[in-house]
């Protein structure tokens, strides 16, 4: 669905974004700068709810193989066996 901008300040806005970050277009610039804001609003959340996060997407992979040695897979890659 597109996103058409009404408000003549908002549009200002995405031009001067769009101006000052040498994007090609307003759509560029927008979508940078929704990036950037959805960004800073994620690392805002607090710890405990981006640590439930990240165990939640972990739990999904599945467990992993317990059995497995790290030390030694990154030794062999590297060649220090």
């Amino acid at each position: 669905m597109a996103l058409y901008i009404r408000d003549s300040e908002v549009d200002a806005l995405a031009e001067e974004v769009r101006r000052v970050t040498k994007a090609r277009t307003k759509t560029e610039a927008v979508r940078s700068a929704l990036q950037a804001q959805l960004a800073a609003a994620r690392r805002a959340l607090p710890l405990r709810e981006r640590l439930a996060r990240s165990k939640a997407m972990a739990d999904a992979m599945g467990s992993g193989d317990r059995a497995f040695d790290m030390k030694a897979y990154t030794d062999e890659l590297w060649g220090d066996s």
